[in-house]
């Protein structure tokens, strides 16, 4: 008999993503995700710290037995971010409610909402990258690995043309 939380084929990792979540959970955070921006895009909260905002919703993380979801947005055009993650989590229930009519699940999961702080990381590497010392430690980097790939000389292919070894 196979152990408790083991499948069949593959041990107890299997059908899990690099980050340890089943397919379900995906599917689950996906459609949540898709559901989330339809009801932002139609304007369902009316809430005067979302007026003029666009939410979008970068991202849902449901938990192993679906009964929580965090949601990560981020607010375009600059809004102010923490303004927006807590009118969201003020509106958490209707979401919930309004959610839950649209998807089929047993359980619909508590919803909370946290900043997605993704793209901010990101500019701040390709910031970092850019700096001119680094820039010029990245050239010399590439440099070296290009001379470490070329044959040489006297080997087949040289580059001197005559063919000959």
């Amino acid at each position: 008999m196979a152990k408790r939380g083991a499948s069949r084929q593959g041990g107890p990792r299997a059908g899990l993503d690099a980050r340890g979540r089943s397919q379900r959970q995906l599917r689950v955070g996906e459609e949540l995700r898709h559901r989330l921006a339809e009801a932002f895009e139609r304007g369902l909260l009316h809430d005067p710290a979302l007026d003029g905002v666009v939410v979008t919703v970068t991202e849902v993380k449901v938990s192993p037995d679906l009964t929580n979801a965090t949601c990560y947005v981020t607010p375009l055009g600059g809004a102010d971010m923490a303004g927006v993650v807590k009118a969201l989590n003020h509106a958490a229930g209707f979401l919930r409610h309004h959610v839950s009519q649209e998807l089929d699940l047993r359980v619909s999961p508590r919803l909370a909402f946290a900043a997605d702080r993704s793209f901010e990381e990101a500019s701040r590497v390709e910031a970092i990258l850019k700096h001119p010392k680094v820039a010029g430690d990245i050239a010399r980097a590439e440099e070296h690995e290009a001379a470490d790939d070329e044959p040489a000389s006297g080997e087949p292919g040289d580059g001197d043309g005559d063919g000959a070894a």
